[in-house]
Order: C-alpha cells, then structure tokens, then sequence
C-alpha cells in the first residue's frame, strides 16, 4: 500500500533523477568513451485526478456504490450502498465516518466503526449526498 507520504517521495526521486539527467545532458562529458542514454522513467501511477478529487471532497458527505452485486454482514444480505463523510483518502481506498449502510430493513443503519472501501472496487459516487434523504433501494 502506498501512502501520500511515500508517493511524494517517490516523485521528489524521479525529479531528482530527471534533473541529473538534464544536466548531464547540458554538461556532456570530454570523454568520448562514454555514452549517455536518456530516457523517461515512468512509475505505474495511480489516477491522480479520481484521488485529487476525492480529497477536494474531504469532509463533505458521499454517496458510494461499489462493484458488488450483494454484501453480507451478519448474516444480513445488502446492496452494496454506503453513504457518510469522507474522513481520509489514500491512493488505495477512502474511509467514510460516520457511515450508513442502506439496507432494505434498516435504510438509516449506522456502521460502529471507520468504513475503507478501495478505489478500485467504487463503481459510482455522489457528492454532497444528503445521507438522511430516502432512495429506492428495491
């Protein structure tokens, strides 16, 4: 799992990398032995723009819908329908706290704990959701 932190580590060393580049570029060696090889190092990034926005939403309440047909928790079957704030985003997943779980016997369920929902598994999310508004969930 990469954090923020380590993210910004790893780009502060590619610049660093880029900038010795260019300056072996704009200082060539006397040598002509040596053979300089240029070229652009790519790191496998995560969707920026999706995470950037993301945390322009922190603290503001989302309605999240994520790939899964059905859930299961205790021994309850649900669609897999959260809504809550959001109170951290990392390149991996968002937690949302508070967090309601909206079942078809109990639409208004409040999660006890920090619910993280991985970035890849969301299928749709809304922002500015006001979680005590009634939806359809038939």
């Amino acid at each position: 799992m990469v954090n923020r932190k380590e993210n910004k580590k790893v780009k502060r060393h590619v610049q660093e990398e880029a900038d010795e580049q260019q300056h072996v570029k704009d200082n060539p060696k006397k040598n002509n032995n040596e053979v300089v090889i240029q070229t652009k190092i790519k790191i496998n990034e995560i969707d920026d723009e999706f995470v950037n926005t993301l945390l322009d939403l922190k603290g503001d309440s989302i309605l999240v819908v994520t790939e899964s047909d059905q859930l299961n928790l205790f021994g309850q079957a649900f669609r897999p329908i959260f809504c809550g704030t959001i109170f951290d985003v990392t390149f991996s997943h968002v937690t949302l706290f508070p967090v309601q779980i909206k079942m078809i016997n109990a639409p208004f369920f409040e999660f006890p704990t920090p619910l993280s929902i991985p970035l890849e598994k969301i299928a749709h999310f809304t922002p500015n959701f006001d979680c005590d508004d009634r939806i359809p969930l038939t």
